[in-house]
């Protein structure tokens, strides 16, 4: 009895978060995001150290590279929302 209430519990939790082991459907995100944290990163060394005008440069690259990861972002969720919804669609159909 208490393995078909974890199966049943945990089929719920896949609808809700996916498969968590499943591959990343798009990996230039983690990338941008690791990019973005380094480009940040070297930018903070830089003021530390007195260099400001490289500073600057490495902020605003921060800017552009956080805006390319939140724009892969959307883009990945836009494209992959229509079949989301199809599969709650058809997962709301079959417990009919």
């Amino acid at each position: 009895m208490e393995k078909t209430g974890t199966a049943t519990t945990d089929s719920h939790l896949e609808d809700l978060f996916g498969n968590p082991k499943k591959p990343v459907k798009n990996p230039l995100v983690p990338i941008g995001a690791l990019l973005t944290a380094g480009v940040l990163t070297a930018g903070i060394i830089s003021f530390k150290q007195g260099n400001s005008q490289l500073g600057q440069k490495l902020m605003r690259a921060r800017v552009v590279t956080q805006g390319a990861t939140v724009a892969l972002m959307v883009g990945t969720a836009y494209y992959y929302g229509d079949n989301i919804t199809g599969t709650r669609k058809r997962n709301a159909d079959s417990r009919d």
